[in-house]
């Protein structure tokens, strides 16, 4: 009996971990099954692109830090001083998401910003805007993450997969994304305006410590260098590691370590598909001169991180397919993992109505979907 009970335990922690973590499954298993058909050698060490890794892994750790200290509510709340109605309140909660994504990638944008506006929205007697906001912040966070190399991981991947210059990339997402600001204005000002106090609470513009804020500005500045091929990423992860180590080592554990693995998985599927044939052609036929649309469409199906670094493996045509992984993070509610997040935070409030949550983000990433899909293909 005892014996049965530990294996219905170890299923039921395998299956919560399998929902929880379902595209790190996902690749994991793909990965596991190309193996079969591409025995282990010596060029599997050429499949992982470790640079990708390590900037990551590296990128992670500072912004860990900038939470650590309060440094984004720190700015938020500052801002937020000078809102004096509803649609001041929701133009400074989007638009942080907006450009700090930009620099602190999308996800932490929303970890951070989303259950802020919770709480000054429920503070200020705002319920009924809790949903267009938080929906709004996640599209916003989706969006302007798209402007930058560390805005989000699939910039970051493809940036240094086809050896993009920093301008170059800067001035191919930057009409994309300035239509995007304006499509995100016009969906405010729709929204209703009404008189509002924020609560003292949140305007809290604490930061703790003194010294390791500015450590952290200057080990992000340091990320930024091996971004721009300033420096080479080895030394940019020896600088980062033995700082954070000696600074704050509790840092370590708010790695998504899962994330990295899912991308080392990828890159060996990836890897092992481009040396079968068979597979290689017909999946470069299928997406020859439809890089972007099928972007779009895959991320729907598995998230936009995973359908970039598939099919960079088939295609040269990287600022098609920059545009429609970044698009294709709008519209289903798994096509950007980010949107999870934003999800998971509005559920935890006391008023959530999950089934309305999901009706407003299916319109809402609807429209921004098909407005940005027609931008995209008369700018390209």
């Amino acid at each position: 009996m005892k014996v049965c009970s530990d294996l219905y335990n170890v299923i039921c922690k395998a299956g919560n971990f399998i929902k929880k973590e379902a595209v790190l499954s996902a690749s994991a298993m793909l990965a596991t099954i190309s193996v079969f058909f591409v025995p282990p050698d010596a060029a599997y060490a050429g499949y992982i692109d470790y640079r990708v890794i390590a900037l990551l892994f590296c990128l992670m750790l500072v912004v860990a830090g900038f939470r650590q200290v309060g440094l984004f509510k720190a700015l938020g709340s500052m801002l937020l001083k000078h809102a004096k109605n509803t649609r001041q309140l929701t133009f400074i909660l989007v638009f942080l998401c907006f450009f700090c994504s930009m620099f602190v990638t999308n996800d932490v944008s929303l970890i951070t910003f989303v259950p802020f506006a919770v709480m000054l929205l429920s503070a200020s007697n705002q319920n009924r805007l809790l949903i267009p906001v938080i929906v709004l912040q996640t599209i916003a966070a989706n969006l302007g993450s798209m402007l930058t190399p560390v805005g989000n991981p699939q910039n970051l991947y493809l940036y240094s997969a086809f050896h993009i210059s920093i301008s170059e990339f800067l001035s191919l997402m930057l009409p994309l994304t300035a239509i995007s600001a304006i499509l995100l204005i016009i969906a405010i000002l729709i929204l209703k305006n009404e008189p509002v106090t924020a609560s003292p609470a949140a305007l809290d513009n604490h930061i703790s410590g003194h010294l390791r804020p500015a450590i952290y500005i200057l080990l992000f500045f340091v990320c930024l260098m091996c971004v721009i091929h300033m420096i080479e990423y080895p030394l940019m992860l020896a600088i980062t590691v033995i700082i954070i180590f000696f600074c704050d080592r509790s840092l370590f554990k708010r790695v998504d370590y899962f994330l990295l693995l899912t991308f080392a998985c990828f890159f060996i599927f990836i890897g092992n598909m481009e040396r079968i044939p068979a597979v290689s052609e017909l999946i470069n036929r299928l997406i020859l001169n439809r890089e972007a649309m099928s972007g779009i469409v895959l991320s729907q199906v598995i998230s936009n991180v995973p359908a970039a670094i598939l099919l960079s493996g088939f295609t040269d045509n990287f600022k098609a397919l920059l545009y429609g992984v970044n698009i294709g993070g709008l519209g289903t509610l798994i096509a950007s993992l980010a949107s999870i997040i934003s999800y998971r935070g509005y559920s935890s409030s006391q008023c959530a109505k999950k089934g309305k949550y999901i009706l407003v983000f299916s319109i809402y990433n609807l429209i921004f979907l098909i407005c940005l899909s027609i931008a995209a293909f008369i700018i390209l």
